[in-house]
């Protein structure tokens, strides 16, 4: 999937909750932008859709049987299961199985990255960081209010340059944990979220 330059969106479902979201992955704003995203995913399973019937072809030319079950004979008597069957017939498993495997990883690769900040007034926050495939669960971390000591924003070279990023700082930590770390967003996005967590997270002064 193509990346776009990272963009933040906000979701606030109460006063007391507010979770900031970085994504480089192509907004889903005009009809154009979801044409692609939806045709690219149809392709996507219809790609995965046909490495699994040539690999069930494969294993089926591999062991024959005498006496084919009901699930043989209808997957050879239609035009997918035949032309599985061709394929599976004309190409040995030294080349099927490592150019069917980089074909599944590329279905399953998600192509993008989104990170995300929760936060919850009185309980804490929780940062996520989406994995690489759509087969895996993103990586979640949750950092309870009384552990918080401080959130703020500091600088970093990142080879020639000057990036900022939010960290939070943890009491019984040697090191902060940085907010977005892969993404790494722009100063206006993370100066945003940086006032948002703070005014979200402690009780406004009366």
């Amino acid at each position: 999937m193509l990346t776009s330059p990272n963009h933040l969106s906000t979701h606030r479902p109460s006063p007391t909750t507010v979770q900031f979201t970085v994504s480089n992955a192509p907004p889903l704003k005009t009809v154009s932008a979801k044409i692609v995203f939806y045709t690219t995913l149809l392709l996507r399973l219809i790609i995965g859709l046909a490495i699994v019937l040539v690999s069930i072809a494969k294993i089926q030319s591999a062991s024959p049987n005498d006496k084919p079950s009901s699930f043989e004979i209808l997957f050879t008597h239609n035009p997918a299961g035949a032309l599985s069957g061709t394929v599976a017939e004309n190409v040995d498993w030294r080349i099927l199985l490592p150019i069917g495997g980089a074909i599944a990883y590329l279905v399953i690769w998600r192509g993008s990255t989104e990170e995300s900040l929760l936060v919850l007034r009185g309980l804490g926050v929780q940062t996520s960081t989406s994995s690489p495939t759509y087969l895996s669960t993103p990586t979640t971390r949750f950092i309870p209010t009384n552990m918080i000591q401080d959130i703020f924003i500091h600088e970093a070279f990142k080879g020639f340059e000057v990036r900022f990023y939010l960290a939070i700082v943890v009491e019984g930590e040697g090191e902060v944990v940085v907010v977005f770390p892969n993404l790494l967003p722009k100063r206006s996005i993370v100066e945003e979220v940086w006032r948002g967590a703070r005014a979200c997270l402690y009780e406004p002064k009366s």
